[in-house]
Order: C-alpha cells, then sequence, then structure tokens
C-alpha cells in the first residue's frame, strides 16, 4: 500500500516538474526569483529530451509500482502519461527532440521579453 502512495507521489511530481519546465518561466515573469530554480530544470528536462535518455524518476516510479504490487510500464512517463493525451499515437524520437528544443524556444522567448523590460526599466531610471 505504501509503496502504491509512494509512486503516486512520484508520478504527481514528475507531472509537477515538466509543468514547470514547460511554464516556469511565466512565473519568473512574476516572480524573478524563481529562474534560479526554473533554469537548472529546463536545462536538465530539455537535455533529457534531446539525449533520448528517461528521467529517473521513471524507473523509480516503476519501482515502486512493482514493490506495491502493480505492474510497471516500459519506456517514460511522457510517453505513458503525457503523450497519450496530447499526442495520439507513436511518440518518436524526432517528437522527443522536439519537445526538447521547444522546452529552451519558449522559455528563451519569455527570458528574452523579461530581460527586455528589465533592461528598459534600467535605462528608464537613469
Amino acid at each position: 500500500m505504501i509503496s502504491r502512495l509512494l509512486a503516486d507521489l512520484v508520478l504527481v511530481v514528475h507531472l509537477f516538474f515538466i509543468a514547470f519546465v514547460a511554464f516556469g518561466a511565466f512565473a519568473a515573469v512574476w516572480r524573478p526569483r524563481v529562474a534560479w530554480a526554473h533554469l537548472p530544470c529546463v536545462a536538465w528536462g530539455a537535455w533529457i529530451s534531446l539525449k533520448g535518455w528517461i528521467c529517473p524518476l521513471t524507473p523509480l516510479e516503476n519501482r515502486l509500482r512493482r514493490a506495491g504490487g502493480e505492474a510497471g510500464y516500459s519506456g517514460g512517463f511522457i510517453e505513458n502519461y503525457v503523450v497519450p493525451v496530447v499526442y495520439p499515437g507513436d511518440f518518436t524520437r524526432e517528437l522527443q527532440m522536439l519537445l526538447g528544443v521547444g522546452a529552451i524556444a519558449v522559455n528563451a522567448l519569455v527570458y528574452g521579453w523579461i530581460l527586455r523590460r528589465a533592461c528598459l526599466k534600467w535605462v528608464r531610471t537613469d
């Protein structure tokens, strides 16, 4: 029972981590200090996607599920939980790389906007 609950907790943490990677830059607009936690998370998330690796949370969740008497799953978290909802059909290596590049691009745009806004604010105060 406790292993199943821990597996579910890992699943929720994993989902929040992915959401933070995807949308954390918008939180940094509101609270700039968020960037100190967000940027390393984006780097990690993009690196995992671009290299085709599986996040360490996936095997941890599988191990906990098996310990709780459930079957684990093959592949990664995104392939099993996110892709069927967002991208029905096959999850290809190209799509995985596109997600990594997309995470970098979206966050670069938002952080570029944040920096531009900060620079304009700094110039106006002189």
